[in-house]
């Protein structure tokens, strides 16, 4: 059986928070990291951690979140997942890893738990940058910590407006290359004529109007990323030459006779879908393969709707010029009926309207365009699950969820639910498969 005073020695060595856990879930042993970061009981009262760090009555497996704790006594391998946990400073984003910790019959008897602050974007309406908290986001922010830190391709797929250049911008700032340049580079933008000589370069004297020598965008990327937006609007004929770029890592500068050697991180992305263009001829399939290392896929606004508050608040931070703007209930819930084909940048443009539009702090419904107001755009759903299931499993996973969130007893979740106690009380026993709710909220009336 393990020394408990030696794994607690163990993760007093750890600069990151760190727990000792065991299979019930209970806090063991903590670090000081760990204890400067999150609220433990005075005189070492016994604590589950989802009760630490999420503030939950459940496991965070039985409230809607992938708990790595849960798979990695599952599979007895080492699990890795991003959550929103309660920390001295708030809410933030933690890069959870999970290894489990066995005896000398190879048994598992315990699991530890470190954690990684993922300051790439904040739950904070006020914080720089990136914003959000919805499962979607969070699992973008998940993929990013993963890739930032090695050399892969990344492609950045999604609807325009979704944030790609942001996310690029992310995935540099967090990569070894990150005291290096930022080059994006908008694909869209560039002809035929000019794409090798914005690229590449040229030297003095290479076609007409070349009058000096000039550093094309690859060399400007020197030691750091190369952002290629929208690099499905590449023209067929010049792909060959991007992918002679990234098979070779070497390229001429226009009218040049040099070799140059590149030396770049690359990011792409696209609201276009490549394998469709692929199939039809329009786009390379070996170049679609070469930037099609690490996909991310970028949700739209719709499919992140639990942001859209934030979101907006965040905007308006942004925007007001200190005049502390804030949407009414009637607009947001305007807002809350309205498809966003635009996504958040068209969240942005439309906060910007409104706060032209409004003479005082709070934005109504007549400070939005005709298309966003209420009853002119069909309803957009909450989050719901990615495929059809039965009403029955349904309530299922929402009353476990409610329930994991829920702070007050049973009597005040059964009135909000609209239930009798001894109705929610039966039905949390369906919902756990007929084993008794260990919580206060399942004890009979």
């Amino acid at each position: 059986m393990p020394d408990l005073n030696e794994l607690a020695a163990v993760l007093e060595a750890l600069h990151q928070p760190a727990v000792l856990i065991s299979p019930d879930y209970r806090v063991m042993a903590a670090n000081g990291a760990y204890r400067r970061e999150f609220t433990l009981p005075e005189g070492g009262a016994s604590v589950r951690c989802y009760q630490v760090s999420h503030r939950y009555q459940l496991p965070c497996d039985q409230a809607g979140e992938s708990c790595p704790l849960r798979r990695c006594m599952e599979t007895g391998q080492p699990q890795r997942d991003l959550h929103l946990h309660h920390t001295a400073r708030g809410e933030e984003h933690v890069d959870v890893e999970i290894f489990p910790v066995r005896d000398g019959h190879n048994v598992t008897r315990f699991y530890v738990e470190v954690m990684h602050f993922a300051r790439l974007a904040s739950p904070n309406p006020s914080a720089a940058g990136l914003v959000g908290r919805a499962p979607r986001f969070n699992r973008v922010l998940e993929l990013v910590r993963r890739v930032a830190p090695s050399e892969a391709t990344v492609l950045l797929l999604g609807e325009s407006g979704t944030g790609k250049e942001l996310i690029a911008q992310a995935i540099h700032d967090a990569s070894l290359r990150a005291k290096g340049p930022f080059v994006p580079v908008d694909c869209s933008g560039l002809t035929e004529t000019l794409f090798e000589s914005e690229l590449f370069g040229h030297e003095k004297g290479a076609f007409t109007g070349a009058q000096a020598q000039k550093i094309g965008l690859v060399e400007v990327a020197r030691g750091g990323t190369l952002f290629l937006d929208e690099v499905g609007d590449i023209p067929l004929p010049l792909q060959v030459k991007l992918l002679r770029l990234l098979e070779s890592g070497t390229f001429r500068r226009v009218g040049g006779l040099e070799a140059q050697k590149a030396d770049f991180r690359l990011v792409c992305a696209t609201h276009r879908h490549l394998k469709e263009m692929v199939a039809d001829g329009s786009f390379r399939q070996d170049l679609y393969y070469r930037i099609n290392t690490f996909p991310i896929e970028l949700p739209a606004l719709r499919e992140r709707m639990e942001d859209l508050p934030l979101l907006a608040e965040s905007l308006l931070h942004r925007l007001d010029g200190g005049r502390r703007l804030r949407l009414s209930a009637e607009a947001m819930a305007c807002l809350e009926d309205y498809a966003f084909p635009g996504n958040i940048r068209e969240l942005r443009n439309l906060m910007e309207r409104a706060a032209l539009m409004c003479d005082g702090e709070v934005i109504l419904p007549e400070h939005l365009p005709d298309e966003c107001r209420c009853g002119t755009a069909p309803r957009v759903p909450g989050p719901l699950p990615p495929e059809v299931i039965p009403l029955e499993e349904m309530e299922r996973r929402y009353l476990l969820w409610a329930v994991a969130r829920f702070s007050g007893d049973k009597r005040e979740l059964a009135a909000e639910l609209g239930v009798s106690e001894r109705t929610l009380y039966r039905k949390l026993q369906e919902a756990r498969g007929g084993a008794p709710v260990e919580n206060a909220l399942a004890e009979e009336p």
